[in-house]
């Protein structure tokens, strides 16, 4: 089927800002900060927002950005979501514009998350007498484990007297190198995983190794608990609502001889629903001290909560396919058949807000799809061009929700 006028004209608009969003996008890709205090990222969105007709607030506990353009007439609120920050990570990408900062890179695209949001602002500015409502941008920081959308919500980013009031469907659009480039998927119901730290510490009696009777040793122990918790994975959660328990990282003892006294175990927790997030952590606990008794220790067990699951809106999903469908062509959409083990934290904007969060594919060119380093590689890349989608698809969506 052919585009619309009004579809390829979008594109067209879109395509014209590319060198912008591109400009933008490398700026911040060379200047990466990680966490929640982001002083030159959050400078640069306001150089690139300054010139239109928002309302601009910053944060007080971050550095974060909240932009809101009033349309021409009364109407709701459309919430669009960027994120900031980076990741700790050695770039070794060989761009031109690869990362200045050792240790930091924008590993996960977020460079182009703002990129785009900032582009679609300008978008979204140019229609703003065909708008009824508002547009509320959210250009978030720390959303790397920093929970950097729950620190703006808290500071009343989605009360009804926040910025712009409650808003009554929201979008975020996440890139991704692993899908085709251009490509917009999205799907119903759990998209993205919670994401919970486990924590254990065994104790038991340390002693001479030779003599292992005199002691209490924690180690086995402790492998006897990372056994235990891969058997509680497959016979105490279904199939039916996966879950993930990984230890990744074990610490005891000092040297050869020497029972240690405390043995550590440390991993993560990934369900795709609150129901299996609870019985996880209740079965852990039972678990890892029931296990160690066997062995005459005993266990601290700390479950350090991260994020929700990530929960789609049933009816904003598909919406977001259908969109995507109307403003890029059939081609360039696909239902997204499985949810990842991945974690967001768009997921607390989702418990308040009917919303999606929709992947972008960005394969490198030349590359074959799925092939190329993924999101959170030191090698990681993207194909620039597929910032035009990203920015056509936030201005369809908030025009969609307030024409």
């Amino acid at each position: 089927m052919a585009l619309s006028d009004a579809s390829l004209a979008l594109l067209d608009e879109a395509r014209n800002l590319q060198p912008s969003t591109i400009r933008l996008r490398r700026e911040l890709h060379r200047n990466p900060e990680q966490g929640l205090t982001l002083p030159d990222t959050q400078a640069a969105v306001l150089r690139a927002l300054s010139d239109l007709p928002l309302r601009v607030h910053t944060g007080e506990s971050t550095t974060s950005v909240v932009a809101v353009l009033e349309g021409s007439r009364p109407g709701p609120t459309v919430l669009l979501r960027g994120d900031m920050d980076a990741l700790p990570l050695q770039e070794d990408t060989g761009l031109d514009f690869s990362s200045k900062v050792d240790g930091a890179m924008h590993a996960c695209g977020h460079d182009t998350h703002v990129a785009m949001l900032a582009s679609a602002a300008r978008l979204l500015s140019a229609r703003r007498d065909e708008l009824a409502g508002r547009v509320l941008l959210m250009f978030q920081p720390g959303e790397e484990g920093y929970h950097g959308a729950r620190y703006m919500i808290d500071e009343g980013l989605l009360d009804p007297a926040g910025p712009a009031g409650t808003p009554e469907r929201a979008l975020a659009i996440h890139i991704t190198s692993t899908l085709r480039s251009g490509l917009v998927t999205c799907r119903p119901g759990s998209i993205m995983a919670s994401s919970d730290v486990l924590e254990v510490t065994i104790t038991g009696r340390g002693g001479h190794a030779s003599a292992p009777h005199d002691a209490l040793d924690p180690v086995p122990a402790a492998a006897a608990i990372v056994g235990a918790l891969q058997t509680m994975v497959t016979r105490r959660t279904s199939v039916f609502d996966p879950v993930v328990v990984t230890i990744a990282h074990i610490v005891a003892g000092t040297t050869s001889n020497i029972i240690p006294e405390t043995a550590y175990l440390q991993g993560t927790i990934r369900t795709l629903s609150e129901s299996a997030r609870a019985t996880v952590h209740a079965e852990i606990r039972k678990i890892c001290e029931h296990v160690a008794a066997g062995y005459g220790c005993t266990a601290d067990v700390d479950v350090v909560l991260g994020y929700p699951v990530t929960v789609n809106d049933d009816r904003m999903a598909p919406h977001v396919l259908d969109l995507a469908g109307d403003l890029l062509g059939a081609e360039h959409t696909e239902p997204m058949d499985d949810p990842i083990m991945g974690s967001e934290d768009f997921s607390y904007v989702l418990q308040r807000i009917p919303g999606a969060m929709a992947f972008l594919g960005a394969s490198p060119v030349g590359v074959e799809p799925g092939t190329a380093p993924a999101n959170h590689s030191n090698r990681v890349t993207f194909d620039e061009d597929a910032m035009v989608h990203g920015v056509a698809m936030y201005t369809r969506f908030a025009m969609d929700a307030l024409s």
